[in-house]
């Protein structure tokens, strides 16, 4: 039986030391601040990015070198026969499009899955790859049930300030001023490629109960029938972030309720204060 390796980057939140405890390769995500490269939980923490964040440093995201990308598939085919690799959803940045070109190369040792997921559920995937290459599954039939489930998930995230948001391009200067002024509270959802707007709410109390609906409504028509996973993710402090999780247990009980920061590819478009909810299907197979 050919050994399969499993290879994710940061924006999965998996971190280093949670790869290894794993048994899963991680990539580092780079980012400049102010010009500087960083890596994502090598040469940034979480807690350097946001003071960086907060002091209103240039701070831009990158995708990882081609170089590093096969520098460590060729690391690990040393000691692997195949490579699994779940990069960030192609419709949030293109490092998905870059390993797929790259992987040409490597005459099908290689498979790259663009199954359209980010944060904790890029991190379910991964799970998902690890259990049934435990369980004897070829890097075919994974690769095909990963692509099978990639629109079998929602993430429903809300932010504290439109800050970020405006800097992105994503509101406007006028709306992000009348925004702020009137508590407004936008609700985004990733249900394929990209972040889409889902909802204006006014207070984050509301824009959470939002949150708590729309997955319930997921839970109860597109999921109707199946078992999910169900997680959360944050840019606010641990006491925020563990209301939130007991808010969600709450309303949903009988689910354990993975929790993890926002990746910083996230984070850095957004800011601090928000809070996020996902569900995905739980994989057959």
């Amino acid at each position: 039986m050919n050994k399969i390796s499993v290879i994710t980057d940061s924006n999965s939140g998996i971190t280093q030391s949670e790869g290894e405890r794993l048994g899963v390769r991680v990539l580092p995500m780079p980012f400049y601040i102010n010009g500087e490269l960083y890596y994502e939980d090598i040469s940034l923490s979480q807690a350097q990015f946001y003071e960086r964040l907060d002091d209103d440093a240039d701070i831009s995201t990158s995708q990882p070198s081609p170089g590093s990308v096969t520098d460590l598939w060729d690391e690990v085919l040393r000691t692997s026969d195949e490579i699994i690799h779940i990069p960030m959803s192609s419709g949030l940045s293109s490092s998905c499009e870059s390993a797929e070109m790259l992987a040409r190369d490597y005459n099908g040792r290689v498979r790259v899955v663009d199954n359209q997921r980010i944060s904790i559920t890029q991190r379910q995937s991964v799970l998902d790859a690890l259990e049934m290459a435990n369980a004897g599954l070829s890097a075919d039939k994974i690769v095909e049930i990963l692509m099978r489930e990639k629109f079998e998930s929602s993430i429903y995230i809300t932010v504290d300030t439109l800050k970020y948001l405006k800097k992105g391009g994503r509101v406007t200067a006028a709306g992000a001023a009348i925004g702020t002024v009137l508590g407004i509270k936008p609700v985004l959802q990733i249900q394929g490629e990209k972040l889409d707007a889902f909802s204006k709410v006014r207070g984050m109390k509301t824009a959470k109960n939002v949150m708590l609906d729309a997955i319930a409504s997921d839970l109860e028509k597109r999921f109707a029938g199946h078992e999910v996973h169900m997680a959360a993710a944050h840019t606010c402090s641990q006491d925020e972030a563990e209301a939130w999780r007991e808010q969600i247990k709450a309303r949903f009980p009988g689910y354990d309720i993975h929790m993890d920061p926002l990746s910083l590819s996230v984070s850095c478009h957004i800011g601090r204060g928000a809070v996020a909810i996902a569900v995905s299907r739980k994989v057959e197979f």
